[in-house]
């Protein structure tokens, strides 16, 4: 008779032993079970696969029912306790130290996993919790509206402000709201106190707010002196926090204090509010009385020509009577419209917007988005998950390393919960070294993601509850998760088996299930990757493309609060006459700024359906700034609107074709107190980020709506020009603060969402990989231990070292060759949606996709060089006695 030369790999038939653990009494069930085992192996050898599995099924079905009786019950000698009694919970933790203390690095690994892990899930958990939480603290917030508006034209544009008037006009004329307050906000504004002849001059960033005090019974920030009622009803009345008290006044009482707005309205400070909470939109601490706004901006607070335009800052909240919906309240906004817009081409729609919605919804200057909160929140669970599941790895790889121990423990008595509570405490153990080097961490990155974010989160595990349930469900969550598969494992081995040193792979679970999660962890690390490359590339395109002027040394310097210009023109020539100064103009803005001067304008008295943005400047413009003309002349030197410059987009929405044909046309804006002729045209450039189109510009002398000086410096010496243009500028203005910005710094900050976007990705994608990298070395942790004995056959057999090594590069490369087909295309699908939200944008090009995999492989190789350059270098002797 043939006999097998070869071990039973494939172990006793499945259907027999299945009826052997499911029928089989359970008292005898495992010594029986290895019995069989044993049995099945020696006849195996003996005599073939068909007798042994023959000679096993009859001895099956000999120890079923009814050929064996259950045997009677006797009382144990010696009780087991419960796995879970303290006794046991001591031997664990006991047995958990001893083995961590011994294999320091798998412990080390699995630490730092799980800490990076859960650090950014604690993080994220703050994030999240803390943005869900902005003005939920106002008693009525499910009441509480803010209008808005939707500007339909030739497009339709969302803005969150309201003409000024509408606020009292809606109050007059409805009963619908139970409250209604305007509230005018005005940002970068100076605040002066003055004490005799000395001056202390404050730039607040925040500016202030001319507010009813109908807003204060809305809102829940409460006013700790003063009087609710009365505090903001007189004109050039003040309120403001306890902190900017404190910052104006020291440790004197405010109240009846002074201050003065822009050297030009002095306001009494009547009331003191209590700090605002950081989960508030509300930024400015200081607040003004509403009817002091006619002597700041009298267009803002006339109620007739208030509705010609919508200034930013100005909202308007209402807090509806119970029962009064939405829509009864947005039914009767047209007739505004109609009695006090009817033939603009600009038809506003006013809605209510919930106050839940105002710091998520984009479109009215929401700061985050809901969806970018659960991309965050989805990103923390993939890593959470990926840490769990590289544990599972590594713990199932040591597995083999621990079958002696676990047959012993078995042997004397041990069973399988015990064992399964034995490692479920490893694990425990080791995910709270973790959460407690997370927390570490944590409190050590917060004050980085706050200015990351512009929040003032705070981690207080002894005062915020849902923090603390947070991290106790997140430490218990990932013990089980991480800890049960192993342990499940482990308990499951058979004595016999285990002391023998002969488990195999099918004993500690397959290689398919970590090929595939090792793919999916680098499938998401090379969707990062392509992400992070194409964010780049396109930064580096906005930055670098030529825009159309000259931003190079041009340094925008306000022209301070001269109302009459009369100090504009002396300034101007003795900033002309300092060295190093090239070219100064006086203009509104830079041809790209954030201020825009939107106006709808007529040509030959047909008036266009589309934004036009105005540039009010002077004869230097064009030079100083390197605009070139594409027809006709420059602005003649004027202190009012001669001449109109238009630009080519502009021409574009007329539909003229030539730039000549332009020449002559004749330009009505401002409500008509601008007309003249077009006198050039102007090359396109950008007058905004690249994600707008180039807007319809055009560019006249009006000395009324100049507000900085455009001054072109010679680099080889800037800081002492500096120097000299703010001792000239303070010599005329020095009842107020110095302050400028380059042009080519302001252009940068259209991208600080970008930038913001490409910081995150760049973290995310060292965390997927660093995580990625754990799980390859679990993986080659397990493939070694798994493959030892092949090992040394081959090198028995003659392989070379690089032949050894390539048996592991082989396999990685396979994994990560398949992460790349899953991964480029979702990448691609992503991006090229990204990069939509740009007018101007680069293409997805073949090299961003071959660094991205190339970077991969180097990672990769990287990261199991050692363990298999080790594993290929080993004995072969030593390799084959192993098993």
């Amino acid at each position: 008779m043939k006999r097998a030369t070869q071990p039973p790999n494939d172990g006793p038939p499945r259907f027999a032993h299945w009826l052997l653990t499911r029928l089989h009494p359970e008292n005898t069930l495992e010594e029986v079970e290895g019995d069989l085992d044993e049995l099945y192996e020696y006849w195996y050898h003996r005599a073939g696969r068909t007798q042994a599995t023959l000679r096993y099924v009859l001895n099956v079905l000999s120890v079923l029912p009814p050929f064996v009786l259950r045997r009677k019950q006797v009382k144990q000698q010696y009780e087991h306790p419960s796995s879970i009694h303290p006794v046991m919970i001591r031997n664990y933790l006991k047995i958990a130290f001893r083995n961590l203390q011994r294999n320091k690095g798998y412990t080390l690994i699995n630490v730092a996993g799980l800490a990076l892990s859960m650090t950014c899930g604690i993080l994220i958990f703050t994030l999240v919790s803390h943005h869900l939480s902005y003005d939920n603290f106002h008693a009525n917030a499910d009441r509480i509206y803010r209008i808005v508006t939707e500007m339909h034209r030739d497009n339709i544009g969302y803005n969150h402000s309201v003409p000024s008037p509408l606020g009292k006009h809606f109050r007059n004329d409805y009963t619908f709201g139970e409250k209604v307050a305007r509230i005018i906000s005005v940002d970068d504004q100076l605040i002066t106190l003055r004490n005799g002849t000395d001056f202390k001059k404050i730039k607040e960033e925040e500016g202030v707010a001319f507010t009813e005090p109908e807003f204060f019974d809305m809102f829940n920030f409460p006013l700790l002196e003063g009087d609710k009622k009365t505090a903001l009803l007189e004109p050039n009345t003040a309120i403001m926090t306890e902190r900017m008290a404190k910052k104006y006044f020291g440790d004197e009482n405010p109240i009846g204090k002074t201050f003065w707005l822009n050297n030009r309205i002095v306001f009494r400070v009547t009331g003191i509010l209590k700090d605002f909470p950081a989960n508030t939109d509300r930024k400015n601490e200081i607040f003004v009385s509403y009817p002091t706004l006619k002597a700041y901006d009298s267009w803002l607070a006339n109620d007739i020509d208030g509705w010609g335009g919508i200034r930013d800052g100005v909202e308007c909240y209402i807090q509806l009577r119970p029962g009064i919906s939405v829509a009864q309240v947005e039914g009767v906004m047209p007739a505004y419209v109609k009695k006090y817009r009817p033939t603009s081409k600009n038809v506003h729609h006013y809605k209510l917007q919930p106050l839940a919605d105002v710091h998520f919804n984009a479109q009215y200057g929401g700061v985050m988005e809901k969806k970018n909160l659960w991309v965050l929140a989805i990103i923390g669970l993939f890593l959470l998950g990926t840490a769990c599941v590289n544990f599972i790895n590594l713990a199932t790889a040591q597995a083999l390393r621990r079958s002696k121990e676990v047959g012993v423990r078995k042997v004397l008595g041990g069973l399988k919960g015990q064992l399964f509570w034995q490692f479920i405490s490893e694990t425990g153990l080791i995910t709270s070294i973790g959460v407690i080097v997370a927390l570490g961490m944590a409190v050590l990155m917060l004050p980085v993601v706050n200015a990351f974010f512009h929040s003032q989160m705070t981690l207080n595990l002894f005062q915020n509850s849902r923090f603390v349930l947070f991290i106790v469900a997140l430490g218990v969550a990932i013990t089980f998760f991480a800890g049960s598969y192993p342990g499940l494992i482990l308990a499951g081995f058979k004595p016999v088996v285990a002391l023998k040193g002969k488990l195999s792979q099918q004993h500690i679970g397959g290689f398919n299930t970590r090929r595939t999660l090792i793919i999916a962890q680098f499938a998401i690390s090379q969707v990062l990757i392509i992400g992070m490359l194409v964010i780049m590339y396109q930064m580096q395109y906005a930055k670098q493309a030529d825009l159309g002027f000259d931003k190079a040394a041009i340094v925008m310097v306000p022209m301070g609060d001269d109302s009459t210009h009369t100090k504009m023109n002396a300034l101007r020539n003795e900033l002309l006459r300092i060295k190093g100064v090239e070219k100064v103009s006086v203009c509104y803005a830079a041809p790209a700024s954030t201020s825009s001067w939107g106006n709808f304008v007529k040509v030959n008295n047909e008036e266009t359906n589309f934004r036009t943005s105005i540039k009010s400047a002077d004869d230097q413009y064009l030079s100083t700034f390197g605009l070139e003309l594409a027809a006709g002349k420059n602005l003649f030197p004027a202190d009012s609107a001669r001449e109109f410059l238009v630009n080519e987009a502009f021409l574009r929405k007329l539909n003229i074709k030539s730039p000549e044909a332009a020449i002559g046309q004749l330009i009505s804006a401002n409500g008509g107190t601008m007309v003249a002729p077009i006198v050039g045209v102007v090359k396109d450039f950008h007058d905004a980020s690249f994600h707008q189109e180039i807007s319809p510009i055009i560019i006249t002398t009006n000395k009324g709506y100049y507000s900085d000086y455009a001054i072109k410096l010679n680099t080889a010496q800037v800081k002492t020009t500096m120097a000299a243009i703010e001792k000239a500028w303070l010599e005329q203005h020095p009842d107020q603060l110095f302050a400028y910005q380059f042009v080519d710094e302001s252009i940068a900050q259209f991208y600080e969402t970008e930038d913001r976007i490409l910081q995150l990705v760049e973290f995310f994608s060292l965390i997927a990989i660093f995580i990625g990298c754990l799980g390859l070395y679990g993986l080659m942790s397990f493939m070694a231990a798994q493959k030892t004995k092949e090992i040394g056959i081959r090198k028995v057999l003659g392989s070379s070292v690089s032949q050894i090594l390539w048996i592991f590069g082989k396999e990685f490369s396979r994994l990560i060759g398949f992460a790349f087909l899953i991964a480029a295309p979702i990448a691609w699908w992503a991006m090229t949606n990204w990069l939509q939200g740009f007018q101007f944008h680069v293409q997805m090009e073949a090299w961003i996709f071959i660094v991205a995999i190339g970077g991969t492989l180097l990672i990769a190789t990287l990261t199991i060089a050692y363990q298999a350059t080790r594993a290929a270098l080993v004995n072969p002797v030593k390799s084959l006695r192993s098993e």
